[in-house]
């Protein structure tokens, strides 16, 4: 992909404000257009960071099924209008407009007091119709996020006699790439990208890319960069079992002594291996009716069947 040019090919902004933008990317290898637009789309329609109105709290007013003396549209139809409201600015945390209204006007969004970072971009865009001298006070909570959030997402802070609205964060409307195969002189196949990205012009199409492509590249750069952790594993030492105690259980009848030496074992109450090994062959010469030749015997049948040295 050393070879890839990007052109920005056309640009159109509507009345609205609304802006269109479009872009190719050529020199791809085959199956990279589609990687790089399906990625591309994803990004600039969930990612970016928008603007918009989550709350509002009209003076008098406690829920959106009311209506307000004068005014054509009800509290519902004002709260859908308010959503076509498009912002544009820097915040980091929740501001707050006003909007204050006392004689027969068309109320229209550039009548919003918005905080000085703030700025509407459709300021034509119509909120409601009064028709008497009445007043109307209206405060407007905004945020910015990203994509879609529902009126019982809006916040978790209590706000007296706010009505929570959907918020549409999303300055990137639509997003639509095709691929184009380009064949060369040698007749080998590349491709070219084209992508339309159309905003609600609180940000521009190179702007929208711009951001998309940086949130592709960071997050790409974390996932680099992941070092797995190095799990250290403690050898385990295997104990080898000591004859003494894997045949420590074994009945002295298993071991097949002479009579005599049995009957000698027995009447000292040695049942067993271990029994056996409390007592060096000096000891067992002590016992009542048991001899060299029968000690011998034991030493020798204890070494060759167990591996058991008899001190």
């Amino acid at each position: 992909m050393t070879n890839l040019c990007i052109k920005f090919l056309k640009s159109e902004k509507t009345e609205s404000g609304a802006s269109h933008g479009q872009f190719s990317m050529s020199a791809l290898k085959p199956g990279q257009g589609v990687t790089i637009g399906n990625v591309l789309r994803r990004v600039l329609l969930s990612e970016i960071k928008g603007i918009s109105i989550t709350a509002v709290r009209f003076a008098g007013i406690s829920h959106e099924f009311s209506t307000m003396e004068g005014v054509r549209e009800d509290i519902l139809e004002i709260l859908l209008n308010l959503k076509g409201v498009v912002l544009k600015g820097e915040i980091s945390e929740p501001q707050f407009g006003r909007l204050k209204i006392q004689e027969p006007t068309v109320i229209t969004a550039d009548l919003i007091q918005l905080p000085a970072n703030l700025e509407i971009v459709n300021s034509n865009h119509y909120i409601a119709t009064l028709s008497t001298s009445n007043i109307i006070e209206i405060e407007f909570r905004f945020e910015c996020g990203a994509g879609y959030r529902l009126a019982n997402q809006t916040f978790t802070d209590k706000l007296d006699d706010f009505l929570q609205m959907d918020a549409i964060f999303m300055p990137v409307q639509k997003v639509d790439f095709k691929i184009e195969n380009v064949y060369d002189s040698y007749n080998q196949i590349t491709e070219r990208l084209i992508v339309d990205i159309f905003t609600d012009g609180s940000i521009t199409p190179e702007q929208a890319i711009t951001k998309a492509a940086k949130h592709i590249i960071d997050l790409f750069t974390l996932i680099s960069t992941y070092k797995t952790p190095t799990e250290v594993t403690t050898p385990q030492v295997k104990v080898s079992e000591s004859p003494e105690s894997k045949y420590a259980n074994i009945r002295i009848e298993e071991l097949q002594f002479s009579v005599r030496s049995y009957n000698c074992l027995k009447r000292a109450k040695i049942n067993t291996v271990a029994d056996l090994l409390e007592y060096s062959s000096k000891t067992l010469l002590e016992l009542r009716h048991f001899g060299r030749k029968s000690c011998d015997e034991v030493i020798t049948i204890l070494r060759n069947k167990l591996g058991i040295i008899l001190k």
